[in-house]
């Protein structure tokens, strides 16, 4: 069974998250996803695509596990290289990608969220980047993408904490456009899918070519410099302390090494 799953309603399509319990980002699911963008792309049958999570979560960070099993700076770098490039092709698609976002979506999950280009949320929802907590960074542009919606230092305060904000919050913040409740998220992510859909294609597509022009050269230079260092502080003695506090379910022992 493939860790995303695909249906087209209409011109609507929905792309779901399946790798319970927390819908966490291995190698095999950031492939399973960039297989059905090119599905997507190849039909040319979808107007607007939901990406949800099934389960608990939208999704609660990458597979943390997975981390453990690589080895050098250059596996860690090639692993941030890849998660990045395939949400930089999330936000560069054709056809608009609404997050429908209910649990929480952090590290990973929020980086996700973040390419996506609009996002709905749960009243009761978590979001956020808490790599920090583990001794690590954010490695899926994470720290150029969140700044551009929330501000510099909300940016700053979220990511140095790693601790999550409510998706009420988020929503003041401008993270999120839309709240909603629980049962109401997947009625609501298809309204508006519908709205936009309605549109024409050429029109659509136009626009989606159009507003990434709004980010700054520099974020080309900074999602890079974010794979660097992610594949550095990854041989660090405080990120190795820390991925195993997370594994072992406890507070980890920073040496500031």
């Amino acid at each position: 069974m493939s860790a995303i799953g695909y249906e087209l309603n209409g011109q609507v399509g929905t792309l779901t998250i399946k790798s319970p319990p927390a819908n966490a980002l291995s190698s095999n699911l950031l492939n399973a996803l960039s297989e059905k963008l090119d599905e997507i792309e190849q039909e040319s049958l979808a107007k607007v695509i939901i990406l949800k999570g099934d389960g608990r979560f939208f999704s609660a960070g990458a597979d943390i596990k997975e981390f453990t099993s690589l080895q050098e700076a250059s596996d860690y770098q090639a692993l941030a290289e890849y998660g990045q490039k395939l949400f930089e092709r999330i936000e560069q698609f054709s056809i608009p990608v609404i997050a429908a976002i209910h649990g929480a979506a952090l590290g990973g999950g929020m980086e996700l969220a973040l390419a996506c280009h609009i996002r709905i949320a749960t009243e009761n929802a978590k979001l956020g980047l808490p790599e920090l907590t583990l001794g690590i960074i954010p490695g899926f542009a994470g720290t150029q993408r969140l700044p551009q919606h929330v501000g510099t230092a909300k940016a700053y305060e979220m990511i140095l904490t790693g601790e999550p904000i409510s998706a009420t919050d988020a929503y003041h913040f401008g993270l999120v456009n839309q709240l909603t409740s629980e049962e109401e998220l997947d009625e609501v992510a298809l309204t508006l899918a519908t709205k936009i859909a309605a549109k024409s294609r050429p029109a659509i597509n136009r626009v989606m070519q159009l507003l990434p022009y709004a980010k700054t050269a520099q974020f080309a230079t900074g999602v890079q410099k974010e794979a660097e260092a992610f594949g550095e502080i990854f041989g660090s003695e405080d990120a190795k302390e820390g991925i195993q506090a997370f594994l072992e379910k406890r507070k980890p022992n920073f040496r500031d090494q």
